[in-house]
């Protein structure tokens, strides 16, 4: 048992990774910029109408294939170029977390992650129970 659906959208490529820093009286504070704090809204809006009622409770394998709008390439071609799947994930996992999918990412036992070129550009993510 598990759940799963494809988000039609322009997967953003802004990523965790760019969170910046300031220093204020010598420490250091961290803040997202607004191009960030403007794909985390875009993932949690289009997450919210996949919430399941109740949230695993349990370990899951997490199976996300990423696609990005396809130009000159070939539908369904492994995009080879950043954003990096490794950050693209931990901005999805931290949006899938405080909307509800399970009390914490650390769940996520096992992950696939794949990016391509697409005529229709989305995420699709499946996430099964283990």
């Amino acid at each position: 048992m598990g759940l799963n659906f494809f988000m039609v959208m322009k997967p953003p490529t802004c990523t965790h990774q760019e969170k910046k820093v300031h220093v204020v009286n010598g420490h250091p504070v961290f803040y997202e910029p607004d191009e960030l704090k403007a794909a985390r809204q875009k993932l949690t809006a289009h997450l919210g109408k996949y919430v399941p009622e109740e949230p695993f409770n349990c370990g899951v394998r997490l199976i996300v294939k990423w696609c990005f709008p396809r130009g000159r390439h070939q539908n369904g071609e492994y995009r080879i170029s950043k954003p990096d799947t490794d950050n693209l994930q931990k901005l999805l996992k931290d949006c899938m977390t405080q909307v509800g999918f399970w009390d914490d990412d650390a769940q996520v036992a096992s992950e696939i992650t794949e990016k391509f070129w697409a005529d229709v550009p989305g995420i699709y993510i499946c996430i099964e129970k283990l």
